[in-house]
């Protein structure tokens, strides 16, 4: 299996060669050259598998250079009840991503996929504890060392400290925007002591801190001697962990490769969904997918109107779903590859109109950049915007309908599955984080606290050790020279 760039200038690369990197040298995001197809023979086979024997299947098919022993002891490693074991009542650590039954009327059905039961109760732990193994697996063999260095809206920080933590010849550099995350997002990362463990709370926007890693990534020559990579959903293999669970989503919700399903993700940097993205174009009956946005609402509009315009720092709200709060979405680019036919010449023009102009327009409209939004509903995408209002009526009612609590992403996931779902058609929405996470909004929406698993329970009380900074890419990276020495 062989990487190219969307951007179309880098040489090809092999899985491993690309699995400590996020962006390619020419500025693109590595995709497979062709996508790997799954038969119906094999979906059957995979219907019986436990979590980890599945993402063994899926993960070899993209892995192709690193010996499958190798893969199933990384896999078999991570994908442990002991490590996912947050789990809400009723739910079972064994099947890693429990799949329940959240109502049924009039023939529509809608289930929710937990994935939060990993070490920092979000999704992100999905795909990091096992880029965590996979990085460590990697450096050992190259008796090499890595400088990670990403953004974090909220949750991919604490997921990728947690599961680089301790992690021989690995050192975590992870910009966040100041006071801008909920209070136990910032103690879940602001509070690890481990000394490879560093935080940068930058004065701006998550888009600001997101800036900065793609300037400091495509210089080259930095890159190179500080030896970075990236965990970002950017990364290749962060994207392809979290194609398993759409597979094991529709395995769980189906009896039958006859039947389809539909997916409702809250969305922001739109790394979730292009996972899901992937799964349909292996050819995994995948109906629709649907992009559930908060109020910083860029992904829904290029899906309602065909136009893609990023918001400047000064126009993202910050809003009580704060791991959306995005405008300039990473991941959109690998979907835009797909949906232009993987013209890299096209592709190039159009982010650089992104750069230079704010956006771009497929809509087809006098005066637009191409038409190709009508070719949208080939692969299945749609999508939907909740509003502060609308999360505080959702967590109510599944509160008062069901007695469960959800978190104010997922929250957002149900609004707008409810508004999409279809007779004979699961749709399936994808858990965001325990709502233990916001519990501000689940205060005001409930009048009273979220509950926590054990271990958390005064996790904003401990010391915290990060440093606040301006958003100047100069400064962040004589910040990064300094503690790495080199």
């Amino acid at each position: 299996m062989q990487y190219i760039s969307t951007r179309g200038a880098s040489a090809p690369q092999s899985f491993s060669e690309i699995l400590l990197g996020g962006l390619a040298p020419d500025g693109g995001l590595y995709l497979p050259a062709t996508y790997p197809q799954v038969s119906s023979a094999e979906l059957d086979a995979w219907r019986g598998l436990s979590y980890a024997s599945l993402a063994l299947a899926v993960l070899k098919k993209f892995a192709t250079d690193i010996p499958e022993a190798d893969l199933q002891c990384l896999v078999e490693k991570t994908y442990t009840a002991d490590v996912y074991c947050n789990v809400r009542a009723g739910e079972s650590a064994d099947q890693i991503t429990p799949l329940h039954v959240l109502e049924q009327s009039e023939g529509k059905t809608i289930l929710l996929q937990a994935l939060s039961n990993g070490p920092t109760l979000a999704f992100k732990d999905m795909a990091m504890q096992l880029i965590g193994n996979l990085f460590e697996y990697t450096l050992q063999k190259q008796d090499a060392e890595l400088n990670i260095f990403g953004a974090t809206s909220g949750d991919t920080g604490s997921a990728a400290e947690y599961a680089m933590r301790g992690k021989k010849g690995i050192r975590v550099f992870m910009l966040s925007p100041h006071k801008k995350m909920s209070a136990f997002q910032s103690a879940q990362m602001f509070s690890l002591q481990d000394p490879n463990i560093l935080n940068v709370a930058v004065e701006g926007v998550f888009d600001d801190c997101q800036d900065m890693v793609k300037a400091v990534s495509n210089d080259l020559t930095f890159k190179a001697q500080q030896k970075i990579g990236t965990v970002n959903s950017i990364n290749w293999a962060r994207v392809v962990a979290q194609v398993v669970y759409y597979f094991r989503g529709y395995l769980m919700a189906t009896t039958s490769n006859q039947l389809k399903v539909s997916f409702t993700v809250p969305s922001g940097n739109f790394g979730n969904i292009c996972a899901g993205h992937i799964a349909r174009m292996m050819g995994l009956p995948i109906d629709r997918l649907i992009a559930a946005t908060n109020e910083n609402d860029v992904l829904d509009e290029f899906f309602r109107t065909g136009a893609y315009r990023v918001r400047k720092s000064a126009e993202t709200y910050h809003t009580t779903s704060p791991s959306m709060d995005i405008s300039k979405a990473s991941n959109f680019e690998r979907f835009v590859f797909d949906l232009i036919g993987r013209d890299s010449e096209r592709l190039r023009h159009l982010f650089h109109l992104v750069e230079t102009q704010g956006g771009f327009d497929l809509s087809g409209r006098p005066g637009s950049d191409g038409d190709e939004f009508n070719k949208v509903g080939q692969f299945g995408f749609s999508s939907g915007k909740s509003v502060h209002t609308d999360r505080l009526a959702t967590i109510r009612d599944l509160h008062k309908r069901y007695g469960l609590t959800i978190d104010t992403h997922t929250a957002d996931g149900v609004k707008v599955a409810r508004e999409h779902a279809l007779a004979g058609v699961p749709m399936i929405v994808l858990e965001t984080a325990l709502p233990a996470k916001f519990n501000e909004t689940i205060r005001e929406a409930l009048g009273q606290d979220a509950e926590r698993p054990p271990g958390f329970e005064n996790i904003e009380a401990l010391p915290q050790r990060f440093e606040v900074m301006s958003a100047d890419v100069a400064q962040i990276k004589a910040y990064i020279a300094h503690h790495t020495g080199l």
